[in-house]
């Protein structure tokens, strides 16, 4: 996932009043047909078969589709519609514009709607507040680490490790076997340091974010003890520091062309994998706990359609016609076939492929963390800090405890 939000926090008011000036309720109406404008972040290939069917059975709406790929770019592309006044009747509520958007009253409440009966209670609380949802969220997403089969049975295992330092332990047994052991793109939160921090909080009550929200904690004193850990994959040459210089498509590349041996990564990498190697052996695997934690996984509810409170009403009922489609079994089966998302919607059970499947029963029942999720305010802020503080620790330059107070004086000052 790439990490950039549309709007600061002081923002949130500017961000309300643009898109009363720019609702979707230009979108005409003719013939009895009215059309929803939609910004989407499945890219055209995958949804238009989505909106074709949702069309077929409803001939009195139309789906105007407008596109544009995740995270950062479509982020920036709904500001800069927005600030156009092309704002769309639909878009997505994400980790990186859920506060603003709430904050600002630019998304209506679905609670008590017909279509959200059947989504997950995990997901209607991520994209929710008070009581309140403002999403339809009907997957769920994680990431753990792929791992090549061949290589770990090399080296005399058969999966990944429970414990942390069991895991470095299996990662230098490769190394001596001749192996890159592990690679982790670290150009946006670690998916390592996040699935950590999700293990200790699920744990606690109140939680990690409560209590550091609260002023009752620090990232200091809450994160310092893993991301010391994390660090652990740099400082005992595990991993090296030119890791900073690749993306989320390069180590996936890696992996495929059977040069490392474990990657963190979800289930967006299967069908690029495959078709790059048809021949690897390999599966997921959670991530390894710490001494006093369990394995754990990064992951959130996927990002969930909400509506424009400034379109007028008849485009917000004709929005909501939408919305109950994509929660029915029917639509979520059409979506689901496009995308290979996990879904959690209750009346249909989703196909996984087979090396995905470690994963499922964990995103089906929630036990997932992220930080931008889980983070009361300023998440786009504290995000780009902890990532840039992270960097330079990779690369030597500061230590563990000066990324966790970095992040501490960001949060004040925010």
């Amino acid at each position: 996932m790439r990490r950039t939000l549309i709007v600061g926090a002081a923002g949130a008011a500017a961000l309300a009043l643009t898109l009363t000036a720019c609702s979707g309720s230009d979108s005409g109406e003719s013939d009895g047909v009215t059309t929803v404008t939609l910004l989407s972040w499945t890219g055209e290939e995958q949804m238009t078969p989505v909106i074709e069917d949702f069309e077929a059975s409803n001939p009195d709406v139309k789906i105007e589709a407008s596109y544009s790929p995740p995270v950062a770019e479509y982020i920036q592309t709904l500001q800069t519609r927005v600030l156009s006044g092309t704002a769309p009747d639909v878009f997505l509520i994400a980790a990186e514009n859920k506060t603003n958007l709430i904050d600002a009253g630019s998304v209506i409440d679905l609670a008590g709607e017909p279509f959200m009966e059947n989504i997950a209670e995990f997901n209607r609380e991520t994209y929710g507040r008070d009581g309140a949802e403002y999403g339809l969220s009907t997957s769920s997403w994680a990431a753990g680490y792929a791992y090549n089969k061949e290589m770990l049975a090399e080296v005399g295992y058969d999966g990944i490790p429970e414990t942390w330092d069991e895991f470095l332990e299996m990662c230098k047994k490769l190394q001596d076997a001749g192996h890159t052991p592990f690679l982790e793109s670290v150009d946006q939160m670690p998916t390592t340091v996040s699935a950590m921090v999700g293990a200790k909080t699920a744990e606690m009550d109140p939680s990690v974010d409560d209590l550091i929200f609260s002023g009752e904690s620090t990232f200091e004193e809450q994160w310092t003890p893993i991301v010391e850990e994390y660090n652990r994959l740099y400082t005992e040459g595990i991993v090296s520091s030119d890791v900073v210089a690749l993306d989320g498509d390069q180590v996936r590349d890696e992996f495929a062309n059977e040069r490392v041996a474990i990657i963190n990564a979800g289930p967006w990498i299967i069908g690029a994998v495959k078709e790059a190697n048809p021949e690897l052996d390999f599966t997921f695997g959670q991530i390894p706990g710490l001494a006093d934690g369990a394995p754990y996984q990064a992951g959130a509810a996927s990002p969930g359609y909400a509506i424009n409170s400034a379109s007028d009403e008849a485009h917000q009922e004709a929005a909501k016609t939408f919305l109950a489609y994509l929660s029915s079994p029917q639509g979520v089966e059409v979506m689901q076939a496009q995308t290979n998302d996990v879904t959690v919607t209750d009346d249909f059970e989703p196909p996984v492929d087979p090396v995905f499947e470690p994963m499922v029963e964990p995103i089906r029942s929630g036990d997932l963390y992220l930080p931008m999720i889980s983070w009361q305010r300023s998440e786009d802020i504290l995000n780009v800090e902890a990532v840039a503080q992270m960097q330079r620790m990779i690369q030597g330059q500061i230590e563990p405890v000066d990324v966790t107070k970095a992040m501490d004086a960001k949060l004040a000052t925010s």
